[in-house]
């Protein structure tokens, strides 16, 4: 079979021969001449099949002709330019960049274009008088790069990216080489004329360089310890900023008292290691969305219908419309095409949907998405909940149904009465739940927190034993040992193993397509002692399904009859039922029938072949015994004789069976699903033995499932893809979105996985279990140099050269530790996975 020379799928319906290359569609045919008559044709030479498929873009933008709209999306408009910045999120080589960045070439009124790849965006700067912005939209789309636009959008730009702790960082690194400069003649107690001489110079200048580092760079610690220490909490950042605060003064007293040079090296070092480990445990995926709620996911306009001055409905029927639409010309009044024009434009108005009130008329086409709930007026409607129930099953509607929001239309254009606004919607009560607020969700306490508690009473204890002790011994440094060993034993080398471990994980984890939100998430992985999987979607993949015929063999013209009358219909299961059958001698057929979300009747030659329901087919006879299928099934009947059925099973993600194997040494699983339970049997075969399978579960019967378990003590990872899984991510411990795009459709989450590292999901957990035991390590390797310090300090002859060797050299080797031991767990993940 060919492959499309533009984007390389397969040509399976449509085989397009042109210039002795082959094309899946028109679409793709239609990009190819564009790039090469504008001599873009370099574009294939930077990677073999670079493109996509353009879809039908027909009224799709047409909101874009409002201008406030339009307004909220700009970047900038002054002096007849405007600049935009868009999501494109099939940019993914770099013939996609080469050619997004020479729109111009494509047309002039584009002045210059600049994508940023990671964030899959491009900048683009166009003349507003030569083109709108509509135009651009309609362009991007017709070469296959659509941008993806969504209320979201039309809300305040985010604050800019917060850089203080890359400008703290700096600070503390150019003060701390400076006063290790400083400090050398010192250090080795180097005898010369003007070094003494200037030596006091040298002092104040440390002191003068190290008062940024604490009142700029080490400014968190304190506000940190601070606030634990008003909640009556111990965290880590106590005696992190007691170990400052005494080596400051400290090193204030020896230059003001002229006892020597005191130990500022050694502060700011240990500022600017705990930065360092901070910074790179600060991983951000700018590209993607952790926090995505209904606005992500709706239009940011819908098509307004209005009725004429006698109150009669002026909206078409699905044929009539379409022509409408595509000729902006309305053939059922008099008057010229101008002003035809105008009564359509008058009687149809694109508006933002959050401006949509109770007893608007509005109309939605093929496959948008319902962003109001409201009853159905005109048109055949056939409703897929999948994304917001999950059950996959669409659900045919007639006049005067209940719709709710979040539903895609999948049959044809339908005409909607508002019953109530975006807010008060079906789909926008799911955030209503105040685990959304963050106020529900539990508290988690890291390991570093834990230890801190024990290791600062610790610290306090030994320090105030030791001065006792030299308080009888010797007076006169019992005040020396005080400090001495509160400087030594400063947590840096514990403080540090958190991050970097962590750090590690979070960009190995992102290397292999599990992007976590943070680091703290990787933390809770290790904690997991129950997984609960969504169906739908998570285990199940929406690419292809699994289909079997059980009946009487078809002969050959009945083959030809069922796959010319599947042809003509637009059902998914009519789609994904032609799609694998044989495309064999088809022909145009005499008559054609669809009862929408029933079945559907073909007839050629006075042959006559039913499709649908067992229902539909009329309940013959002779199928009666084969109607015992819980799964999706499609029934054939030719000239009234049934012939059997296709049966649809979900195609189950390679592994999936791998992973539960994996999992339930360790954890226990779970399977919540909006579907119902036609698969039962089937899945149960591919889990552990009393595996708990709940089906028919509602979003809210997912989330309180979830919060009854984690008040049996249990923490919870939620592995979903859908809006029905919103409220149960976000209540778990850790909430992990399986995508087939991980830059659209993925709910707020802590962690977002590729569904190609779906078998990779135990693996991630156990090097998220062996992530926390190299922390462990970590600390009790940091003891020992704690230990070597406590010595010198007890003892009361801490030399500033001393600390200024084991603090740095405390903290490089738990870095060298921690980098070593992650970079061996990351390669128990296949790198060739991630191509």
């Amino acid at each position: 079979m060919d492959n499309c020379f533009h984007c390389g799928d397969e040509c399976r319906t449509t085989l397009i021969k042109h210039k002795d290359k082959a094309f899946c569609c028109h679409g793709c045919k239609t990009v190819y001449d564009i790039l090469n008559d504008n001599d873009l044709s370099y574009y294939y030479d930077l990677e073999r099949t670079p493109g996509t498929t353009p879809v039908d873009q027909e009224g799709k933008f047409d909101f874009l002709e409002n201008e406030q709209i339009v307004a909220k999306l700009l970047e900038f408009d002054e002096q007849g330019i405007q600049v935009i910045s868009l999501l494109i999120p099939t940019i993914h080589c770099s013939s996609c960049i080469w050619v997004l960045e020479n729109l111009q070439k494509l047309q002039p009124a584009v002045k210059t274009s600049q994508v940023n790849f990671p964030e899959k965006t491009v900048r683009i700067t166009y003349s507003s008088s030569e083109m709108s912005l509509q135009d651009l939209v309609i362009l991007l789309s017709r070469i296959g790069y659509e941008p993806y636009l969504s209320l979201e959008d039309t809300d305040e730009k985010k604050s800019k990216i917060d850089r203080s702790l890359i400008y703290k960082l700096g600070v503390a690194g150019f003060a701390f080489g400076n006063i290790m400069f400083l400090s050398f003649p010192e250090y080795f107690e180097v005898s010369d004329f003007w070094l003494e001489r200037y030596k006091h110079i040298f002092r104040w200048l440390m002191f003068t360089f190290s008062l940024p580092v604490v009142l700029y760079s080490g400014r968190d610690y304190f506000t940190s310890a601070i606030k634990g220490l008003r909640s009556r909490i111990l965290n880590i950042d106590v005696p992190i900023v007691i170990g400052i605060t005494v080596l400051f003064l400290r090193s204030f007293v020896d230059i003001l008292m002229d006892w020597g040079s005191g130990f500022f090296d050694s502060m700011a070092g240990l500022v600017f290691f705990l930065l360092l480990g901070r910074f790179f445990q600060q991983q951000t995926y700018a590209f993607l969305s952790f926090e995505r709620d209904y606005k992500s996911y709706f239009p940011i306009a819908v098509t307004r219908l209005f009725k004429s001055d006698d109150g009669v409905d002026l909206a078409l029927d699905d044929s009539a419309f379409a022509k409408a639409r595509s000729s902006k010309f309305i053939p059922l009044q008099n008057g010229t095409k101008a002003e035809q024009k105008s009564n359509i434009d008058k009687k149809e108005q694109q508006i933002q949907v959050n401006e949509l009130k109770k007893g608007d008329r509005i109309l939605i086409r093929n496959s948008e998405l319902l962003p109001v709930d409201g009853i159905l007026i005109k048109g055949n409607a056939l409703i897929d909940y999948s994304f917001v129930t999950g059950e996959a099953e669409p659900v045919s509607k007639v006049s005067g149904d209940s719709l709710f929001a979040g539903g895609r239309q999948l049959a044809g254009s339908i005409e909607v009465e508002v019953l109530k606004s975006v807010e008060q919607s079906y789909l926008t009560q799911l955030w209503s739940n105040e685990i959304f607020s963050k106020k529900g969700r539990n508290v988690f306490q890291s390991l570093t927190d834990k230890i801190s508690r024990r290791f600062t009473v610790t610290l306090l204890l030994i320090a105030f034993i030791a001065t006792t002790v030299w308080l009888f011994m010797d007076p006169t440094i019992a005040l020396n040992v005080f400090t001495s060993v509160l400087i030594v034993a400063c947590p840096c080398a514990i403080a540090l193993a958190a991050p970097f471990t962590l750090g590690n994980l979070l960009r190995i984890f992102g290397r292999h397509k599990l992007y976590m939100k943070d680091s703290s998430s990787i933390e809770q992985l290790a904690h997991i002692d129950l997984v609960v999987f969504d169906k739908t979607g998570t285990l199940t993949t929406n690419a292809k399904n699994t289909i079997t015929y059980e009946g009487v063999e078809l002969t050959e013209e009945e083959k030809s009859l069922l796959t010319s009358t599947l042809r003509s219909s637009n059902h998914p299961l009519s789609r994904s039922l032609y799609a694998v059958l044989d495309k064999n001698d088809i022909k145009s057929l005499d008559d054609f029938q669809e009862d929408v979300g029933k079945g559907i009747s073909g007839t050629i030659n006075n042959q006559k072949i039913k499709v649908g329901s067992f229902e539909f087919l009329g309940s013959p006879e002779q199928g009666a015994a084969i109607n015992t299928y819980q799964n999706t099934a499609v029934h054939v009947c030719c000239n009234d004789t049934y012939k059997g059925c296709f049966i649809f099973f979900n195609e189950y993600r390679e592994g999936v069976q791998e992973v539960f194997n994996q999992l339930k040494k360790t954890t226990q699983i779970v399977i919540l699903s909006g579907d119902n339970d036609g698969e039962r049997e089937h899945l149960a075969q591919l889990l552990p033995i009393n595996t708990s399978l709940l089906f028919n579960q509602k979003p809210e019967d997912k989330l309180n499932y979830i919060k009854n378990q984690q008040r049996a003590g249990k923490t919870v990872l939620m592995v979903g893809d859908g809006l029905n899984d919103a409220g149960a991510l976000a209540q778990s411990n850790v909430g992990i979105t399986i995508s087939e795009n991980i830059n659209v459709f993925s709910p707020a989450c802590d962690g977002i996985l590729d569904a190609s590292r779906f078998s990779d999901i135990s693996t991630f957990l156990s090097i998220s279990r062996q992530g926390l035991q190299t922390i462990k390590y970590a600390f009790i390797f940091s003891l020992f140099y704690n230990m070597i310090g406590l010595g010198f300090a007890l003892t009361g002859k801490l030399a500033p050269v001393v600390a200024a060797i084991l603090m740095p050299l405390s903290s490089i080797s738990i870095v060298i530790f921690t980098t070593v031991i992650t970079y061996l767990l990351g390669r128990k993940l296949s790198p060739k996975k991630t191509t």
